[in-house]
Order: C-alpha cells, then structure tokens, then sequence
C-alpha cells in the first residue's frame, strides 16, 4: 500500500508533464482536476458506505472497487462464510446498479444464463418466438461458484463478459452498461468442479482472495449481525455517476515511470531470461495483463483521492493481477515455490 497523498508524487507530476507538455499538461491538468474533485466525491462515498456494512475486509473492498472503477470482472476466491455475497449485493445497492445472482450448478445450462425464446401465438393465431432474457442481463451479476457450472455454462458466461453481448438464435442481444462480473469460487472442496481454464481466467481483471477477518473486525461482525436490526447499505452513486467515473479512470495521465514499471513487472513474470524467476514460471502473462493494470493504477490512484497513479500503486496491485494468470512449473512446485512467493520477488526489484 503506497501512502495517502492528496496528489501524484513529483517523480510522476514530471513524467506526466513530460509527455504532454507546455499549455496542453496545463488545461489537460486543470479539465481532469475539475472533473475529478466531482468524480472523487461519489468514490469516497460510495467506499464509505460499503464500509458500514462489510467489516474486517477493507483490502477486499478496495479491489473490488478498483474493478468495478477499471470497467472489469473480479473473481472472489475464499472459503464460506466471509461475506462475498453480500459484498456483491452491497455493491449493487450502493452504486446503484441493477444487482442479480445466478446460483452454478452441475445442472445449469447456458439457456439459464443467457436467455432463451419461447413460442408464442396471438389472438389472431399468429405465431412468433419472444426472447426472454435471462440473468445475464444486469448490471451488476453475481456467479456464485462459477466452477461449479460445466464448461460449456461457464463458456456462455465468460463470452458475454468479454464481448458484452449475447448471440441467441441468432439474433444479438447487447448487454446493460455498465456490465459487470463478480464471481466466487471455493478453495476448499474440489469434487464435482470443473476449474476455469488459463484462457478464461484471464478474462477476469483481478483474483481478490478473501481472507479471515482480524479480531476487532469479527467482533463488530458479531455484534452487528445478531442484533435487532443489522446495518444497510444506502445508494451513494448511480449508473450514471459509475460511468463517468470510469471514463475519467481512462483519462488520468499515467507517468512514465509507472508505464515502466508495469512493462517490468508484466514481462518479467513469463517464462525466459526476463528475470531470475523465468525458469520458475511455466506460463505468464499476456499483455491483456498490462493493460489491466495500467487502468487498475489509475482507479487506484482515483481512491485515494489521487488524480495520477503511482509505483505504489502497481506494487500493490501486481497480486490480484497476476496471481492467476500464471502458473509454475512442476520442478519449482516440487521445490516448495508459490506464485505469490514469485511475485514478491518480482515486486522487490521493482520497488
């Protein structure tokens, strides 16, 4: 975690003003500024809220509204009982988005997902085909123990989250905007699952693993949640707010330096001679990597009340990023080696 600055570092102010100089950096500065004091505002409420009604997971929150501020999907990896879907669903309700949930089951079928059409005849006895939409068709989508679902379930999901639409007989069917995934997975019990495969972790922006929380945060929980009446969630943003939010993420100026870093970072997490941990690494990964986290620092940087991000920030972020789109190879397994083991190291010569 980098420390709470109210603006970019003057490393990152120069880079930045490097590569839009003279008038431009100027009226670029003071147009990202304005909107970003209004921008700012909706964030800082909208995480406060959060926070009244989920404890002990401050780390948790954090990356989920990075994601959702980056335009992404997330997948919450954590044992029962942490409070994930009722992340979710306080998430819906505090940026105003239109929340669903979908239950995975080794029975769910695409149809149960996506929408199906039904056969219908009028008054006049003409028949026609109706599309009914399914679950798919929110703004905010809640896949509870997505590895549950077979394969091609899972498929259907993870199209409509890389393409934002639907193709049903035929006929495409654009999704709601903003559009985004949340989905959960159990670490512990494997039987009857069928694992994400590489490919369709990557469409994932981030793996937010959920830990066990402190015990003054348990405590609260204790407290709060067996009373008469437990804390709610109260709307703070809107759709709309949600989305200007995230078109001002992708126009906050990034400095060199953090381009840099991300570049080093990102590639010397593959397999070669990049770094030292090359030949620890069987897959690594793809620049799609790199891009989420250059709009990842930037609505870091956006929470914090930052208007440019920082090294900071990609140090803080390289876990979830990285964590599931690269794997070890057997021989470092055997050794005892961790891909969060390998990813420290990679942070420690950057930072």
């Amino acid at each position: 975690m980098g420390p709470d600055v109210t603006g970019p570092d003057q490393d990152t102010r120069e880079d930045t003003r490097m590569a839009v100089s003279g008038d431009g950096f100027e009226k670029l500065e003071d147009m990202i500024v304005r909107a970003a004091e209004t921008t700012a505002n909706h964030v800082r409420a909208a995480r406060s809220a959060v926070g009244t009604v989920i404890f002990g997971q401050d780390r948790v929150v954090e990356h989920a509204l990075v994601t959702v501020l980056s335009g992404g999907h997330a997948l919450l990896v954590g044992v029962p009982g942490l409070a994930k879907t009722k992340l979710v669903e306080t998430l819906g309700t505090v940026l105003g988005l239109d929340a669903k949930r979908i239950q995975f089951t080794p029975d769910l079928m695409p149809s149960d997902i996506l929408g199906s059409e039904v056969l219908e005849e009028s008054q006049a006895g003409k028949r026609s085909f109706r599309f009914i939409p399914g679950p798919v068709f929110g703004q905010l989508l809640m896949a509870d123990e997505i590895n549950r679902a077979s394969p091609r379930t899972q498929s259907a999901l993870l199209q409509a989250m890389q393409e934002q639409h639907v193709t049903v007989a035929g006929v495409r069917h654009d999704l709601p905007k903003p559009f985004h995934v949340l989905a959960t997975q159990n670490p512990l019990e494997q039987e009857g699952t069928y694992p994400l495969p590489e490919a369709q972790l990557d469409r994932f922006l981030m793996q937010i693993d959920v830990d066990y929380p402190d015990i003054e945060a348990e405590r609260k929980i204790l407290f709060d949640t067996t009373g008469a009446e437990g804390a709610k969630a109260k709307a703070a943003m809107t759709a709309d707010d949600l989305m200007a939010a995230q078109r001002l993420v992708r126009r906050l100026p990034v400095g060199e330096s953090v381009v840099e870093a991300i570049l080093a970072l990102v590639r010397s997490a593959r397999p070669g001679p990049a770094s030292p941990e090359g030949k620890l690494i069987a897959w690594g990964p793809s620049p799609r990597a790199s891009q989420a986290l250059m709009l990842a620092v930037r609505a870091r940087a956006l929470l914090e009340d930052r208007y440019a991000p920082s090294v900071d920030d990609v140090l803080a972020l390289a876990e979830p990023i990285l964590e599931h789109r690269m794997a070890l190879t057997f021989s470092a397994r055997a050794d005892g080696e961790t891909v969060q083991g390998v990813i420290g190291r990679l942070k420690a010569r950057i930072g």
